[in-house]
């Protein structure tokens, strides 16, 4: 039988994490909600999650931050790092590579793309 993988959400939009929470439905995973930045890395040390589907814009401190200091502690560096952001510029998206991320999807999103997407990342 196939592991349980565990995926944080990390959002400070109630009805998005609802939203990726629904999309994941059915499938054998453990989904985890942060609000912010504080609370991410609390749960991402403590129940060390397969993935992190990160929001940049939360609350104390954002999402670049988050995964900058995700990547940097030896407990927390080998998570994968999904930024998943409506900032789509050039220069969002060098900050989350220069931040550590594995990827950038940005918002809006179809709930199949995403799960498409992320489907690598949860066959690791």
């Amino acid at each position: 039988m196939a592991e349980t993988k565990t995926v944080l959400v990390a959002d400070d939009e109630t009805m998005l994490r609802q939203l990726i929470r629904a999309t994941f439905r059915g499938r054998p995973l453990r989904i985890l909600e942060a609000a912010s930045g504080a609370e991410t890395l609390l749960l991402a040390r403590s129940e060390r999650p397969h993935l992190v589907l990160l929001d940049v814009g939360l609350p104390e401190p954002d999402g670049y931050a988050v995964c900058a200091a995700l990547k940097k502690d030896p407990v927390t560096a080998g998570i994968k790092v999904v930024m998943l952001t409506a900032r789509a510029q050039r220069h969002d998206l060098e900050r989350g590579a220069a931040a550590g991320a594995d990827a950038y999807i940005t918002k809006p999103f179809s709930p199949q793309r995403l799960l498409s997407d992320l489907d690598g990342f949860l066959r690791d």
